[in-house]
């Protein structure tokens, strides 16, 4: 993990909360949120690079939200298959590496394709790396690593004594990514649901009242500013000036 020189953390990621709870507050249908929630993700993105994150990693969708009913699930599957069409031209344009995080098992056939596609075509790019978290759960992410290094062992490719945190780094759906500085949740919820358990042990937490369809460039901003005035120590005592 690393700060940019003006202090701002350079790898940034959103729990994207409270879509619903937006809509209902207006008398609207949740789907009016999730809709409203596409084009703020969309927004951010976009002025991410600006702001000096290298990295920004989005929750878009937990293994836990299939509980959901069908209809608001449908509607999700929709709009994440309507984000990749209409902004993979503009994404790669504007140099931006898209990941995608969490279990493909399970998604819509139609919507594994168009996620491969972006990948593909935006392999290359440096500007921004943006994963989108898609049916993802860090203790599922875990599980499937340890799994992972379980079959290296087994196939002698890795001697048990010489696992260390970098391999379990390297095992996960994020591996090759760098880790978290700063994690943002909206909507006033104070949680992690299952996000980025492994990545985030030292990231500082920002926690938001504002729900996601509100979450603007400039509230993003603010928040960068008041993470420069963090101190991380990372389990070290503070630094102390001799003279």
């Amino acid at each position: 993990m690393a700060s940019g020189t003006d202090g701002r953390p350079k790898n940034v990621a959103i729990i994207m909360d409270g879509n619903g709870r937006w809509a209902q507050k207006r008398g609207l249908p949740r789907t009016v949120g999730h809709h409203r929630g596409v084009d703020r993700a969309r927004e951010i993105i976009r002025v991410a690079p600006d702001l000096g994150i290298e990295t920004l990693t989005l929750f878009a969708f937990s293994t836990e939200n299939w509980r959901r009913p069908a209809y608001e699930v449908s509607v999700l599957m929709t709009l994440f298959r309507r984000y990749i069409r209409r902004e993979a031209a503009e994404l790669d344009m504007e140099g931006v590496q898209v990941r995608f995080i969490g279990r493909r098992e399970g998604l819509p056939r139609d919507l594994q394709n168009l996620m491969h596609e972006l990948e593909a075509r935006t392999k290359d790019n440096t500007r921004l790396i943006l994963q989108l978290a898609l049916n993802y759960g860090a203790r599922t992410e875990m599980t499937e690593g340890v799994k992972k290094i379980a079959r290296a062992v087994a196939a002698g490719e890795i001697d048990p004594e010489k696992i260390g945190e970098e391999t379990i780094s390297e095992a996960l759906w994020t591996g090759g990514v760098p880790d978290p500085d700063l994690v943002i949740r909206t909507s006033g919820e104070m949680r992690i649901s299952n996000f980025l358990l492994w990545q985030i042990a030292y990231a500082e937490l920002a926690f938001v009242d504002e729900c996601w369809p509100d979450f603007d460039g400039a509230l993003l901003e603010k928040i960068l500013g008041s993470f420069a005035g963090r101190e991380r120590r990372f389990g070290a005592l503070k630094a102390i000036g001799l003279g």
